[in-house]
């Protein structure tokens, strides 16, 4: 991932003492720096130690954003004392760069209540809000009213706020491919193009009869072809059973859709995994899709894109691969357990501990065995999760979307594919809730904790319409 950069306010007030505020933008722009992340900000040539007062100190900041539009992912606008309410909200309004906005007040320490000494932030921090709400600029807010620039408390703001920059930005400029056309027996894949696009996010279709071509065009004693049979050889555990050839085949699919995804500049996607590429071609699409999650770019099953998607988000929140899956069975009569499970495409980080790679059993029984090759098949790794589902619901004209967090447990499963027991409080709520609400039975999940970065970025900064299941 590349790295965040922020655009900086540093606000000061004329009644109060202008070296505090030089100071925090000191203090400021060194825990940015120890924390990896860039910054942009005005120079103490551009306005009086580089802080922002007055409406012509906001023009210049505005200009110095607008220049470097393209770099800035969110603004931190910082109170060492008051600040002014104008120059802040001036500098938001004439920039208009419509990114994510954090807002922090330093502490006033008690032995420090002088005129030289006070910075009444915790006041000049409800100036400032209440402007960013008349102005209709959704901000994010501190997790204490007021607190030091240095201490852990607005670091883990930082982390946080970063985060939900890097969801929104990732958001709103994704590009996402889908290969193949929606199986005709999963209406629940479908989705508006358009509404996705009213937030950015364009999808680049291609048809698979496409990618097949190209992959048999490719000759088996190609050097790419070769380097790509090793390194699935060694991602998992293939089945001694497994023909050479089909090995082969799984290798030319994935370098393929590789270059697609590559050449068209897709960050995730979602395939026609079934039953046309076995079918026509001859393996599953499940290792190539999974490969290319482990690195980062996430494919959902079925063409489901609104699942690609949250899988996405999610990734974009933790830096972790997601895995995409079905809400699939009871646990006995414990309703706070359920059984997830998909045939599978899980990223070797997201099953997190030895898999074996072999044919898909439920349709290879179907089909036959030797055009299956690719499943993914293991008993997940136990930990902690969070789950997540993008919709587009083209009745009312919305996004929506639900995510919450719980648990992978260590429960054993005899069964196929690849397969996990959740442990979700109030899973029945949940249920009732998809159930209602008309969602999708797939489901995104990732070994992290963000949903409190999901709802931050989808409802205030990508106004989709959420459910926090907790």
């Amino acid at each position: 991932m590349n790295k965040t950069t922020f655009g900086l306010v540093v606000g000061t007030r004329g009644f109060f003492n202008p070296e505090l505020a030089k100071a925090g933008r000191k203090e400021l722009i060194s825990v940015l720096e120890e924390m990896g992340i860039d910054y942009v900000v005005l120079s103490e040539k551009d306005t009086k130690f580089g802080v922002v007062e007055t409406v012509e100190d906001a023009k210049k900041c505005a200009k110095l954003f607008r220049d470097n539009y393209e770099k800035i992912d969110g603004v931190v606008v910082s109170l060492p004392n008051f600040g002014d309410e104008i120059g802040v909200v001036a500098t938001l309004d004439i920039a208009k760069l419509d990114v994510p906005v954090l807002v922090q007040a330093s502490d006033d320490d008690l032995d420090k209540m002088s005129a030289d000494d006070r910075r009444d932030s915790f006041c000049g921090k409800l100036s400032v809000c209440n402007n960013l709400y008349q102005y209709k600029i959704p901000f994010t807010n501190t997790s204490l009213h007021t607190c030091a620039i240095n201490s852990k408390n607005f670091r883990d703001d930082l982390d946080y706020f970063s985060r939900v920059c890097r969801v929104v930005k990732g958001l709103k400029t994704a590009r996402l491919a889908q290969i193949g056309t929606r199986p005709a027996a999963f209406q629940t894949v479908r989705y508006s193009e358009k509404l996705l696009q009213d937030s950015g996010i364009t999808v680049i279709p291609v048809d698979l009869s496409e990618i097949i071509a190209a992959a048999g065009a490719m000759k088996n004693d190609d050097s790419a072809v070769k380097a790509k049979v090793e390194e699935m050889k060694k991602y998992g555990c293939i089945s001694p059973e497994i023909k050479e050839e089909n090995i082969i085949k799984s290798a030319k699919l994935s370098l393929t859709v590789d270059k697609f995804m590559a050449e068209n500049s897709c960050v995730a996607g979602a395939m026609q995994c079934w039953t046309s590429i076995q079918e026509n071609y001859g393996c599953a699409s499940c290792l190539p899709m999974s490969m290319l999650g482990d690195r980062g770019v996430p494919m959902a099953c079925e063409t489901d894109i609104t699942g690609a998607l949250a899988m996405y988000s999610m990734y974009l929140a933790s830096g972790e691969p997601s895995g995409y899956l079905d809400w699939n069975n009871n646990f006995g009569d414990d309703r706070n357990k359920c059984i997830n499970f998909h045939c599978s495409n899980f990223p070797k980080k997201f099953i997190a501990k030895e898999f074996e790679i072999s044919n898909l059993d439920i349709l290879g029984k179907a089909i036959g065995y030797d055009k299956c090759f690719g499943a993914c098949k293991a008993n997940i790794g136990p930990g902690e999760m969070t789950f997540a589902k993008i919709s587009t619901d083209d009745s009312f004209g919305v996004i929506k979307s639900y995510f919450g967090e719980g648990q992978f447990t260590d429960d054993y499963i005899e069964s196929a594919g690849g397969r996990v027991v959740c442990r979700i409080d109030n899973l029945q709520v949940l249920m009732d809730y998809l159930c209602i609400n008309g969602f999708e039975h797939h489901v995104a999940m990732n070994r992290s904790k963000v949903a409190a970065i999901l709802d931050e970025a989808f409802d205030k900064y990508m106004g989709w319409e959420t459910y926090w299941h907790k």
